[in-house]
């Protein structure tokens, strides 16, 4: 199982990638390497409470690619705790754990955020995609074709600039994304909401989330994890 190729004439095709760090992008960056495609990685600093460390994870991972088609990191500031507040992301307090259900994480106007400021800098450097690592099953209303298409079409009323957003793994699950990364160095990727010295906690939903998909694999997670 493999996705289709989306974005523009292979190889040499431009596309900026929404990265956080995570099993879901960090692959997705690599998918696209290897169609041909130049990649250009983008993150965008909310202020969250376990940004340093998935920062910190990301760009050690995307050292570990050798492709020529990789660009350097760009990094965006969209700082949200004038607007969040005391939110569980800002302020560490009340983490959504292990058993808790997928909508426990939602973060208000997540994809609305992070294009907003992206969209604005592809447009302004020549990137016609922005690709994000969106799964089948994902419950969130700005994680839809609906909202990606009305958002490509208000950039490009805004900035008279035509630009795709593309989802490669939304018929995927965690699972399936995780079988295309065989061979990466995927202890480099960071999942968690809660790290501890930099680690992943071991505890939370998203560490949850990351442990089955290696477990359904029978693929050997080698994270370092604070609570085993």
């Amino acid at each position: 199982m493999t996705p289709d190729a989306l974005v523009g004439p292979s190889p040499g095709g431009r596309v900026a990638v929404l990265t956080s760090g995570g099993l879901d992008s960090a692959i997705l960056v690599a998918d696209f390497l290897g169609r041909g495609q130049v990649v250009q990685p983008i993150y965008v600093r909310f202020g969250l409470s376990w940004e340093e460390a998935e920062e910190a994870h990301l760009r050690r991972f995307l050292d570990t690619l050798t492709s020529a088609g990789i660009r350097p990191l760009v990094t965006l500031d969209y700082p949200m705790a004038d607007v969040y507040g005391a939110h569980w992301s800002v302020s560490a307090q009340g983490i959504p754990g292990a058993h808790s259900p997928d909508d426990a994480v939602y973060l208000p106007g997540r994809n609305l955020l992070l294009f907003a400021k992206s969209c604005v800098w592809c447009a302004l450097h020549d990137y016609p995609a922005i690709a994000v690592g969106t799964l089948k099953g994902n419950p969130f209303d700005d994680s839809s074709r609906d909202f990606f298409n009305s958002f490509a079409s208000l950039v490009d009323v805004a900035m008279d600039y035509p630009i795709s957003i593309v989802a490669p793994f939304s018929d995927f699950t965690k699972a399936d994304v995780l079988g295309l990364g065989r061979g990466l160095e995927l202890q480099h990727t960071f999942s968690c909401i809660d790290p501890k010295a930099g680690d992943h906690c071991g505890q939370c939903n998203k560490c949850a989330e990351r442990r089955r998909a290696f477990a359904a694999l029978a693929i050997a997670d080698v994270t370092r994890y604070a609570q085993p």
